[in-house]
C-alpha cells in the first residue's frame, strides 16, 4: 500500500512540475509585438494547417524540430508566443515547453489560436 501511495504522489508531483501554464496574449498585443519586431512566434499546428495560413513571422515547430534553439533569439527574456488551432487546443504547450526547456522566461500563449487570428481579420501568411 505504501508503494502505491508513494507512486501516486510521485506521479502527481512530476506531472505538476512538467505541465506549465502560460499567460495568454491577446491578438492585438501580439500584432503590436510583431509590428515592433519584439516577439518570436511558434506555430504548433500540422503542416497542412501551416501551409493554409499562419501568423506572419511564425516558426513551424514541427519543421524546425530539434533546431528550435537556432530559430529563437539569444536573449532568454525575449517574448516567445506559442499557438495552435484555437481555444480548445493544448498542443501549443509543446512549443512553449520546448522554449522553456531552452531557458526562455517570457513565454505566452495565444489561446485564440490560428482560428481566432483568422476570424479577427488579421493578416495571415501562406507557404
Amino acid at each position: 500500500m505504501k508503494k502505491i501511495i508513494s507512486l501516486l504522489i510521485f506521479t502527481m508531483l512530476s506531472s505538476s512540475l512538467f505541465s506549465r501554464e502560460y499567460p495568454d496574449i491577446s491578438i492585438k498585443d501580439l500584432q503590436n509585438a510583431i509590428k515592433a519586431g519584439k516577439v518570436t512566434v511558434i506555430d504548433v499546428n500540422g503542416v497542412n494547417s501551416f501551409k493554409k495560413g499562419h501568423i506572419p513571422t511564425a516558426i513551424h515547430f514541427s519543421s524546425v524540430g530539434k533546431k528550435l534553439s537556432q530559430s529563437l533569439p539569444k536573449d532568454k527574456n525575449n517574448l516567445i508566443v506559442s499557438y495552435c488551432g484555437g481555444p480548445g487546443c493544448s498542443a501549443y504547450k509543446r512549443g512553449a515547453d520546448a522554449a522553456a526547456k531552452l531557458g526562455y522566461k517570457n513565454i505566452k500563449h495565444l489561446s485564440a489560436g490560428i482560428s481566432g487570428w483568422k476570424r479577427s481579420g488579421a493578416q495571415i501568411a501562406q507557404k
